[in-house]
């Protein structure tokens, strides 16, 4: 395909697929050539491959092939809590439990054919993972800026890929700028949160929803929302597919914040074109640490998509967050972390302020899986012991009898 990046404010187009922003200084994207056909032919391709044809790279070798083709599950026992029809799309089946292999999985081998034989990224938490996961794979180096205080457990969750970590002192939101312009002048490829590499390969989930409920499409997407990279990338399915002419109307793109730190939330609330950046002072503490950013480099752009799609963007406390990673558990099935969660809670109040109803259908996207989560919550779980000769009698007590 021919690879030209846009900015979708200005309209201004670049002959240079490795540029991460505009003159103007929004995140730019890759444009995918228009296509007329409904769905790409390659029946034979498995996950995000299917649609090979509208990415800026040739399918690679690695773990990057295993990345995409994540279920789609009607999940009706979460309706009554989410107010819709739901359906659960769910990302923690991605190679390193996240929707970040997806944008891994693209960036990683682009940045490869440039010529780059080092990656690094900004992260400690699935970003950091992924991106070390695809660039061994692919048998190359890769650097990964954590900040100095990062938990033990989420140090040996990246290590085990075997990057080179270093750990950083001072203003850590300050290192998304820090990273492009090492960029420049070493030879490492720094894969930010909003690289265009990485938003061609989100806009794979947007795909697989809409041709799993073609041809009809749904009339919301929900997701958690950090730096909006993410939501980005839906956004730029979503154009694809109407320029194509594969759907007319486009789902409702509904995003989730934590509210200990929503800066998209505030700005949609007030009718802003741009987030403000929150003050240390603005921001708190919160169980959805992965999407906590005060600062986010694309907020502007998932602002303009929610808005675009006749969405919205709402903020939920930790308790909501705990009580809906509950309900994906036990009415759902799902382990999902804490800020995947978010997606729940967030159009349960949606619904409750009457943006949703009960015969549409909501596609609700966990970004990542909650396994990684286990054993650093400090919850106790209650138990019983029970001696194996006593056992038949407990159950008893639990279980009615079996008619005769």
């Amino acid at each position: 395909m021919s690879v030209i990046e846009t900015c979708y404010r200005c309209g201004t187009r670049y002959d240079d697929e490795f540029r991460v922003r505009c003159d103007c200084g929004e995140p730019l994207w890759i444009d995918a050539e228009p296509t007329t056909a409904a769905w790409d032919e390659r029946r034979d391709r498995l996950g995000m491959w299917r649609y090979e044809s509208l990415l800026p790279i040739d399918r690679p070798a690695g773990v990057a092939r295993a990345a995409g083709g994540t279920p789609l599950v009607r999940t009706s026992g979460l309706d009554d809590v989410a107010g819709g029809r739901v359906f659960v799309k769910d990302e923690g089946e991605n190679p390193t439990g996240s929707y970040k292999d997806r944008g891994s999985a693209v960036a990683v081998p682009h940045a490869i054919d440039a010529g780059d034989d080092v990656v690094g990224t900004v992260s400690y938490g699935n970003m950091a993972i992924s991106t070390a996961a695809h660039a061994t794979s692919l048998d190359r180096e890769c650097i990964v800026f954590v900040p100095e205080d990062i938990s033990r457990v989420r140090l040996e969750l990246i290590a085990q890929y075997e990057p080179t970590i270093i750990r950083v002192g001072g203003e850590y939101g300050a290192l998304y700028e820090d990273a492009l312009e090492l960029s420049d002048w070493l030879p490492i490829a720094a894969l930010v949160s909003d690289d265009p590499a990485r938003i061609s390969g989100y806009k794979t989930a947007l795909f697989e929803i809409c041709e799993e409920f073609a041809p009809e499409t749904p009339d919301v997407i929900a997701l958690p929302a950090s730096s909006g990279g993410f939501a980005s990338g839906i956004w730029l399915g979503i154009c694809d597919l109407e320029r194509a002419g594969v759907i007319d109307e486009p789902p409702r793109l509904y995003l989730v914040q934590t509210a200990a730190s929503d800066p998209i939330t505030r700005a949609f609330e007030d009718g802003s074109t741009d987030p403000t950046p929150l003050s240390p002072d603005e921001t708190g503490e919160t169980i959805a640490h992965s999407i906590g950013n005060p600062d986010p480099p694309s907020g502007a752009r998932a602002l303009a998509a929610v808005r675009d799609t006749g969405g919205a963007v709402v903020s939920v406390s930790d308790d909501e967050i705990r009580a809906a990673q509950r309900q994906f558990a036990v009415e759902g099935g799902f382990c999902v972390e804490p800020a995947s969660a978010t997606t729940l809670a967030g159009v349960s109040r949606l619904a409750d302020r009457g943006e949703v109803s009960a015969e549409e259908s909501v596609v609700l996207v966990p970004t990542g899986t909650g396994f990684k989560e286990l054993g650093t919550g400090g919850t106790d779980v209650e138990t019983e012991t029970v001696h194996r000769t006593g056992l038949a009698d407990r159950l008893e007590s639990l279980l009615p009898r079996r008619a005769d």
